[in-house]
C-alpha cells in the first residue's frame, strides 16, 4: 500500500498534477461494541461516547464540567425567571443537507425528557415550549427553574441529543438513522456487528469559534475518518497498538498497562480527574431484590478489595469507597453508609427476611471487560450467603441489550449484574443515572423507585451552593436506605495512544475532534 502511494505521488508529479492526500484514519479499540446509536434511548456509555460524534445538544460539558453553549448562540431570561429564549446557531445542518430548525429542537427536547431524569423534572416546571422562528424558541415555566442550563448541558448516558425531527418515533423506540448535525456522520455501510464502526468528518459542520474545552468549543476535526475496531483480547489491543495497526485504545485491560507503559513509540493518557464508579445493580421489579432488605443484603457480601483487585489488578488502579457521588467528587458522601461491610451472616438473615428461598437468580455477565472477573468474585459471595445463582455470559453487548428488558428472568429478563459509570456521570447527581430512583420504569436497567430519594435529588439539583451540603447528607442516608445498587468501588486508568496521537483533549467523555495523526 505505501509503494502504492508513493508511486501515485510520483506519477502526479511527472505529469504536473497535485499530488492526491493520502486520507487520514484514525483506528480506535473503543471500550466495547455498541449496540445503539441513539443516545437517549439506552443508557449505555459507548452510545454516549458515539453520539456526541454524530449528535450535539444546545448547551454541553467543559474540562471542568460546567455548562457551555453549542448549538445555541444566544439565549435569554425573563425578570421572573419563567421565561427563556434561546436563538441557534446560524449555519446548523444534518449529515443528509437539511437545516437544523426549532421545529427538530423542540421535538427532540420533548422526547428527551421523557427518557431523562433530570430532563423529566424540567418537564414537570414548564408550561410549555414554542417555535418563535426556524432559530429562535422559548421554554415557559410555572415555577423558576435555575438548573435550566445545568440540565440542558449535562452529559450522562442519555444527553439532550437534537435529532431529524422526522426520525423521532411515536412509540418508545430507539433512533436508528443516526443522522445527526454533529462534526461527524455515521457510515451504515461500513458497519460490520461486533468488529467495526465507522465515522467520518461531517464537511458540512461549522465549528463554534471559541477554542476547545472538554466538550465545549470549537469542535475541529483534523482527519478524515476515525474507525472503531472491535478487539476483545487484551493482549492483541497491545500488540496491534505496538505495531502501528492500531492508533489508540480508548480502555486498555488494567492488565496490559505495565507492557504498555513500557513500549516505545506508546504513551498513556488519563483524560478525566474522576475515577469511573464500579457497581452491582440488582432488578428492582422482579424478587428478590424487590424487597429493600434483600437489597440491603448485598451490602454485606464481600470485601470491595478483592472485587476491586479481580478487575483491576494494583491497587494503585483501584480504590474502594461506598459513595453514590464518587470519593474525591464535588459531591463526596458516605452518609448512612459507614456500615457496609462484610458479614455473611447478616446478609443470609436479611435474605430470610426478604422471603428468599433458594430460587434461581439470573446473574448476566460477560469477560470483555474488568466486570467479568468482579461479576465472578460477587457470584461467588451470593453462592456463600445461600443464594442460588445462575451465571449467563455473553458478549457485552449482548449484556446490555438483555439488561434492558422488564421481562421475568425466565422469560429473558435478568436478577443482577455488575456494570459501571465513569466518573464524570457517578460523581453528579444530576447525571448519576444509576441514582435516579423515579417511579415510571424509565430510569437506568433495574429501576429502582423510590419518590423520597427523587424528591431529595431533585432538590439537590435545583438547590443553591449553601444549602447543597445538608441536602446532599439527606439525599445520600435515603440512598443507603433504599440501595438503588450497591457500590463495589472505583478505578482510574488511562487511554493508550501512538506518540503519533496528539491534540487529545481533557474531556469528561472522551472526543475525536482535534485529534492529529501525525
Amino acid at each position: 500500500m505505501r509503494r502504492l502511494l508513493l508511486g501515485a505521488a510520483l506519477a502526479a508529479l511527472l505529469m504536473g498534477l497535485p499530488a492526491a492526500r493520502a486520507e487520514k484514519v484514525l483506528r480506535v479499540v473503543p471500550q466495547n461494541d455498541i449496540v445503539l446509536l441513539d443516545p437517549v434511548f439506552g443508557t449505555a456509555w459507548i452510545s454516549m461516547v458515539g453520539g456526541v460524534m454524530i449528535y450535539e445538544s444546545l448547551f454541553t460539558w467543559d474540562a471542568a464540567m460546567q455548562p457551555q453553549p453549542m448549538m445555541v448562540s444566544t439565549w435569554s431570561t425573563s425578570a421572573d425567571g419563567l421565561v427563556w429564549r434561546f436563538t441557534l446557531r446560524d449555519g446548523q445542518a444534518f449529515h443528509d443537507g437539511a437545516p437544523v430548525t426549532t421545529t427538530d429542537v423542540i421535538a427532540s427536547l420533548k422526547r428527551w425528557m421523557t427518557f431523562d431524569g433530570a430532563g423529566g423534572k424540567l418537564a414537570a416546571a414548564m408550561t410549555g415550549m414554542t417555535a418563535i422562528d426556524a432559530s429562535t424558541f422559548e421554554i415557559t415555566l410555572q415555577r423558576p427553574f435555575p438548573a435550566m442550563l445545568s440540565v440542558l448541558a449535562a452529559a450522562p448516558a442519555r444527553f439532550a441529543a437534537i435529532m431529524r425531527a422526522q426520525d423521532i418515533p411515536t412509540e418508545r423506540k430507539p433512533v436508528t438513522t443516526g443522522i445527526g448535525s454533529g462534526p461527524f456522520r455515521y457510515v451504515p455501510e461500513a458497519r460490520i456487528s461486533g468488529a467495526k464502526i465507522v465515522y467520518a468528518r461531517n464537511p458540512r459542520y461549522i465549528p463554534r469559534a471559541e477554542p476547545p474545552d472538554g466538550m465545549a468549543g470549537g469542535r475541529i476535526v483534523k482527519v478524515d475518518r476515525v474507525e472503531w475496531h472491535i478487539i476483545p483480547d487484551a493482549a492483541t489491543v497491545a500488540a496491534a497498538l505496538q505495531s502501528g495497526e492500531m492508533d489508540m485504545a480508548e480502555r486498555p485491560s488494567f492488565d496490559v498497562l505495565p507492557l504498555l507503559a513500557k513500549l516505545p513509540g506508546l504513551r498513556l493518557q488519563k483524560l478525566s480527574a474522576l475515577a469511573d464508579q464500579t457497581i452491582l445493580r440488582p432488578n428492582h421489579l422482579q424478587p428478590p431484590f424487590n424487597d429493600v432488605r434483600a437489597r440491603r443484603a448485598l451490602n454485606h457480601l464481600l470485601d470491595q478489595g478483592d472485587a476491586m483487585a479481580a478487575g483491576f489488578g494494583d491497587p494503585a488502579n483501584w480504590q474502594t469507597c461506598n459513595a453514590f457521588f464518587t470519593c474525591g467528587g464535588p459531591f463526596d458522601s458516605e452518609a448512612g453508609a459507614e456500615g457496609f461491610k462484610p458479614d455473611l451472616a447478616r446478609a443470609k438473615a436479611l435474605l430470610a427476611e426478604a422471603g428468599y428461598k433458594g430460587e434461581k437468580l439470573i446473574f448476566i455477565a460477560s469477560h470483555d471487560n474488568a466486570n467479568g472477573p468482579i461479576s465472578e468474585v460477587v457470584a461467588d459471595a451470593m453462592t456463600k450467603a445461600g443464594m442460588n445463582i445462575e451465571m449467563i455470559w455473553s458478549d457485552w453487548a449482548s449484556v446490555v441489550g438483555r439488561a434492558l428488558k422488564q421481562d421475568l428472568p425466565a422469560q429473558g429478563g435478568w436478577n443482577i449484574r455488575v456494570t459501571g459509570q465513569p466518573g464524570a456521570l457517578a460523581a453528579s447527581p444530576q447525571a448519576n443515572a444509576a441514582a435516579d430512583t423515579s417511579c415510571a420504569r424509565k430510569n437506568f436497567s433495574g429501576w429502582p423507585c423510590d419518590e423520597e430519594a427523587e424528591t431529595l435529588r431533585a432538590a439537590l439539583i435545583e438547590a443553591a451552593p449553601d444549602a447543597r451540603p445538608a441536602l446532599l447528607d439527606q439525599l445520600h442516608r435515603r440512598l443507603a436506605a433504599v440501595v438503588p445498587y450497591r457500590v463495589l468501588g472505583q478505578s482510574s486508568g488511562p487511554a493508550a495512544f501512538r506518540t503519533t496521537i496528539t491534540g487529545v483533549l481533557q474531556s469528561p467523555v472522551i472526543v475525536y475532534w482535534n485529534i492529529e495523526k501525525n
